[in-house]
């Protein structure tokens, strides 16, 4: 049988889903990146468009420098409740703090954010009662009733329920009514191999919970399954009756203890009811290509970057543009490459385990390359100025040049790329999940590998955090000018059953 395939592949964490009409809208946890927090459509909960990013103006989303790696935007929630998109979320950088913002439209734009200083914590959670009280339910599991316009709280948050009890990190937190019960939805067990899904019912929001005797109802712990740490997830009815889970799950590769690139990625699974409690079928099998993971190509030739492009922290139109050179992107450095917080740097999510990305730079009168990135202290890269290419890996304290040439011996226009090969078949319990070669190639299309490097070392369980892969474009000194980008998959052995 075929293994799972994500719905959304590629760092896409946290999924929330909706549904208004025969229309499903979907939103993920952005953390250092901006624009924040991309958001979906479907008509299948299989095939997703990103039609947006609901946090995409610096009112919104403010995140300093200093923002830390796998800190800033987490978790939101997304529901539609009087004829309007609300959207809960969590900005755990400085002077952050739960917000909420709304929208008629949800590929916006979306209001200014409403803060919530009197809600605690993180994962917050949305729901409207009969009588139209808005409460917020976060991760712990605690809950406070809020005006949703305004951001005032009424009371103090009181404690629900915390889960299995001994289960660490009870959080993310969905309440729903179905039926004669609110039904409490949580992920425990923390987000790496332990993760799970667990869920209580009661009379009212506020509870009183009681557990469901087959807890947790959903997770992959200590199987061999191929989609690992499965949790966080959400619940939505089809407009046939049928019901259905989304939630965020990795895919290992390589020996032991396996190695996760692409971050944590949304998955669906069937849902049942059984005795009045949630039954979690088997995740969705191969089928049809998602389009989120289909080919990306973009040859800079509009006004505004594509909704996938992402940038760290902070886009400056004065150090990204597509408007000063027509049909390039042309960025001005700030930090000196990705080894610093404040790079200019625009990035696209790697969506395959196995894929191919190629770029067309004039580096002018600077330095640019081509990043895959993880977070500042992990990353490989390859670069280019006026008089050489270099292969450059950053692997925690460690920053070498692994490879390099002259441009007389690159020749021609300077495309650089990578290719990212996944593991078939481990040698040994310590093969590594896949091989990144980077070089140039020519105009005849022919590619010249300068180095091939462990993929482990640009993985969660190497470098920690919440996040996965992103190859993107970047200035290290001086300005750059990109023509185009391409990345497509490639169908190895290890992709086939994805």
């Amino acid at each position: 049988m075929a293994d799972p395939r994500p719905v959304i592949p590629g760092f896409h964490p946290d999924p929330s889903v909706c549904r208004v009409g025969d229309d499903y809208y979907l939103a993920c946890s952005s953390f250092e990146y901006v624009p924040g927090v991309p958001l979906f459509h479907s008509r299948d909960l299989v095939h997703w468009r990103q039609i947006g990013n609901v946090l995409d103006r610096p009112g919104q989303l403010r995140l300093p420098w200093d923002t830390p790696s796998s800190a800033g935007i987490y978790a939101p929630t997304l529901r539609h409740h009087d004829g309007r998109f609300w959207l809960v979320v969590t900005n755990v950088s400085l002077g952050g703090g739960n917000l909420l913002v709304s929208a008629t439209d949800p590929a916006g734009p979306w209001s200014d954010p409403v803060p919530l200083p009197g809600v605690p914590g993180i994962d917050p959670d949305l729901a409207w009662d009969e009588d139209g009280a808005c409460w917020v339910t976060v991760a712990g599991i605690s809950q406070v009733r809020i005006d949703p316009y305004t951001g005032e709280t009424f009371g103090k948050a009181r404690r629900l329920w915390s889960g299995t009890p001994g289960a660490k990190a009870p959080e993310a937190p969905h309440l729903y009514h179905v039926g004669d019960h609110w039904y409490l939805l949580i992920s425990e067990g923390g987000t790496e191999r332990g993760h799970a899904v667990s869920v209580a019912r009661g009379p009212a929001p506020t509870g009183p919970f009681e557990p469901c005797p087959a807890n947790p109802v959903l997770t992959h712990r200590s199987t061999d399954e191929p989609v690992q740490n499965t949790g966080h997830a959400d619940l939505v009815q089809a407009p046939d009756g049928t019901w259905w889970m989304v939630f965020l799950g990795v895919r290992p590769r390589g020996g032991t203890p396996g190695w996760h690139v692409l971050g944590r990625e949304t998955f669906l699974a069937p849902v049942t009811w059984e005795d009045g409690w949630p039954v979690v079928g088997p995740p969705a099998t191969a089928g049809p290509a998602p389009a989120s993971a289909e080919p990306f190509t973009d040859d800079f030739d509009d006004a505004d970057l594509q909704p996938s492009w992402i940038s760290l922290r902070h886009r400056d139109p004065r150090h990204c543009t597509t408007k000063e050179r027509p049909g390039r992107l042309t960025l001005r450095a700030l930090g000196v490459g990705p080894d610093a917080a404040d790079v200019t740097f625009v990035g696209h999510r790697q969506q395959h385990l196995s894929c191919r990305v190629r770029t067309h730079l004039d580096p002018a009168d600077g330095t640019g390359g081509l990043a895959v990135r993880l977070d500042e202290r992990h990353h490989y890269e390859i670069e280019a100025d006026a008089a050489e290419v270099r292969v450059i890996a950053r692997v925690g304290p460690l920053r070498t040049v692994v490879a390099s040439t002259s441009r007389a011996t690159a020749g021609g226009p300077l495309v650089l790329g990578v290719d990212v090969t996944s593991t078939d078949s481990p040698r040994d319990a310590r093969t590594g999940p896949d091989t990144l070669a980077f070089g140039v190639e020519d105009a005849h299309g022919t590619f010249t590998a300068l180095a091939a490097l462990d993929g482990r070392y640009l993985s969660t369980e190497v470098a920690g955090g919440f996040t996965g892969r992103v190859i993107g474009l970047y200035a290290a000194t001086g300005t750059a000018h990109f023509d185009w980008f391409r990345y497509e998959p490639v169908n190895s052995t290890a992709d086939r059953d994805h």
